[in-house]
């Protein structure tokens, strides 16, 4: 993969593809020392690492770089679902706007994310700030070191939120959406009743059909 010039921010997210827990997006903007300084911390793509290392160096990439993470509860991951219909208009949407919080605190002419299927989509979702920069999108986007930082960021407030609501709900809500998923929602349902799926899980899911 060809490498993006410095400075640049990458944007990603976690929690898209599991029924329980938050969606959230983050991104980072980096430049030559802070970029170096990540890749000695061992900074990589989110998923070729565990949690604790995740949450590890979530905590230095706060500190080293110029960053924003929205996170979307399920609640307001189902309400916002209703409006937009379609998780890549939602996507879009957060994706634009961490990117304009970020460009609000620090300016930066460059940005890249993994590539939508149709990148017109994310395109439509920028906001003044974001029409004035160039987003690349590509493939493998994690590749990239600010992405990277993206996707640990994102990820580490996954796996926060998804503990909180473990806590709160004294049940363990699995990763992903696999038959320990189903038996965890169907433990929920019998516990809290139907109408509280939409505080923990993403209804939009066919998993949801299978817990109740």
């Amino acid at each position: 993969m060809e490498a993006v010039p410095l400075p640049h921010i990458g944007i990603d997210e976690s929690g898209k593809g599991d029924f329980f827990g938050p969606l959230v997006i983050a991104g980072a903007l980096l430049d030559e020392s802070s970029a170096k300084i990540c890749l000695e911390l061992g900074v990589c793509d989110s998923k070729k690492l565990n949690d604790k290392k995740i949450l590890q160096l979530a905590v230095e990439i706060r500190k080293l770089c110029v960053h924003d993470i929205i996170a979307i509860s399920p609640k307001k991951y189902n309400e916002l679902y209703g409006s937009f219909k379609n998780l890549n208009k939602l996507l879009a949407w957060g994706h634009a706007t961490v990117l304009e919080n970020i460009l609000s605190k620090k300016p930066c002419e460059l940005a890249i994310s993994d590539k939508f299927a149709d990148e017109n989509v994310i395109l439509r979702a920028l906001k003044e700030r974001g029409k004035s920069i160039k987003l690349i999108q590509r493939t493998k986007a994690e590749e990239d070191i600010a992405v990277a930082c993206a996707s640990v960021l994102a990820r580490a407030g996954f796996v926060n939120g998804t503990a909180k609501l473990s806590g709160q709900f004294e049940l363990d809500f699995p990763k992903g959406a696999s038959p320990k998923v189903v038996e965890a929602g169907q433990k929920f349902v019998q516990k809290y009743g139907e109408a509280e799926l939409k505080n923990v899980a993403k209804l939009h899911f066919k998993t949801r059909e299978q817990c109740i």
